[in-house]
């Protein structure tokens, strides 16, 4: 039997959310092993300083197969069809080596950026095939030291209208996929691969992750159906929205309605700020929406919601470094989240994006992957507000970055330096 007083290592000094003062946590095995005031044994120790640490971000929306298109094609300012239509030209030249390459650069910033668990979704059809998935695949193996990765694949062009996308998603389940998507609104017809990949998601007993209404026309939405196909199958707590934009062009009332009927089935909504600013309201010559889904009055009604990535450096966003403390920073500012909603801002992008991946390991709790990151401020609400940079980063147990704090040299700084060296 292990001594319970032996660990691996001790981290000092560590701000908890829950602690009212900071803690030392014990890793032993790869795993947290104890959580107190002090701990008062011999093992190799970092001295966080007082500093937020939190387990790491979950970014539950992320297309790492057609990041980093930007300098292939010279559509940089259309709208969603356009991009669409971009990438779907793209793709089919794409290759294992060249998904690999471009998922590779956002993964590797997003460790960076103290992202730890990651839901990417990978298009599967006649023009892409396989290969996306195949790259991506090769990508979960090969940053499994920084990062759990998840694959979702999904028909991005339409499912019943795309002859051979069906046979190439079921090949995908069997292959290892992890989760199941859609993406009804490029359907000729929508309700139809609704019913056929909750089918096929039963089949193969995987979670469900649908691109939803891209647009801010509130007259119609296949929120409903999705909702009816959850309650009917029992699969709430297992069916995630992605977008779902014309919820942000609901009045009050009807809003409302839409939150509960969310909450009574178990779906979650995802809200992917860059994406749905760049891409919303283009026809408005002024005054234009924000087409941003308000996550935080969606959780008000007991709904599960995470604020994600989507895309780095793409038709659909022409930006992005795949930081999520920068992008729950910025649904902060868009949606008008003042102060006293900051933790909850942080939650969007931890704890509740946990929940939506059905993830029953995550977080600072003994017995769990030894995950964290150390955040460059006293609290994860501080860090939010100064978006503050991870300046360290651990997975199960094991260094996975580090990032030095800044350091300014004034002019008088530097001549003392000189003057010193000099003696």
């Amino acid at each position: 039997m292990p001594d319970d007083n032996i660990f691996d290592l001790i981290f000092r000094q560590a701000r908890l959310a829950g602690h009212e003062r900071p803690v030392d946590i014990g890793v032993r095995r790869g795993r947290f092993a104890a959580i107190a005031p002090a701990l008062t044994v011999d093992a190799p120790e970092i001295v966080v300083g007082g500093r937020a640490v939190l387990p790491g971000f979950v970014d539950t929306h992320v297309h790492l197969d057609k990041a980093c298109l930007l300098g292939r094609c010279g559509h940089l300012h259309g709208g969603l069809r356009e991009a669409i239509a971009a990438v779907s030209a793209m793709k089919r030249d794409f290759t294992v080596a060249d998904v690999y390459a471009r998922g590779a650069q956002v993964l590797e910033l997003a460790i960076g950026k103290g992202t730890t668990r990651m839901r990417s979704h990978v298009e599967v059809d006649p023009r892409a095939g396989l290969r996306s998935f195949e790259a991506l695949k090769a990508l979960k193996r090969d940053y499994a030291w920084a990062m759990d990765l998840t694959i979702c694949a999904f028909p991005q062009e339409g499912l019943t209208n795309d002859p051979g996308t069906e046979d190439l998603l079921v090949r995908a389940m069997r292959d290892g996929a992890d989760a199941l998507g859609g993406c009804p609104y490029t359907d000729t017809d929508p309700h139809a691969q609704i019913e056929r990949l909750f089918a096929l998601a039963e089949r193969f007993d995987v979670d469900l992750d649908f691109h939803l209404d891209f647009d801010l026309d509130a007259s119609w939405m296949h929120l409903d159906e999705v909702c009816r196909q959850t309650r009917m199958r029992g699969y709430g707590g297992r069916v995630a929205i992605g977008h779902v934009t014309k919820l942000s062009a609901l009045p009050p009332e009807a809003f409302a309605r839409a939150a509960e009927r969310l909450a009574e089935a178990g779906v979650a909504v995802t809200v992917l700020p860059a994406t749905d600013l760049y891409l919303m309201g283009r026809e408005a010559s002024h005054d234009v929406p924000r087409g941003l889904t308000p996550a935080h009055r969606l959780m008000a009604h007991g709904v599960t919601c995470s604020v994600a990535t989507n895309n780095v450096l793409n038709p659909f966003t022409p930006f992005g470094d795949a930081s999520l403390l920068r992008m729950a920073n910025f649904y902060a500012n868009v949606a008008q989240v003042g102060p006293e909603g900051f933790d909850g801002c942080i939650d969007l992008v931890t704890t509740l994006p946990a929940r939506l991946m059905n993830l029953k390991d995550y977080g600072i709790a003994v017995g769990n992957p030894a995950d964290l990151i150390v955040l460059d401020a006293a609290t994860a609400s501080e860090a939010l507000a100064g978006i503050a940079e991870p300046v360290l980063g651990f997975k199960g147990g094991r260094q996975s970055f580090s990032r030095p704090a800044a350091a300014l040299h004034a002019p008088e700084r530097e001549a003392a330096l000189t003057r010193a060296a000099s003696l």
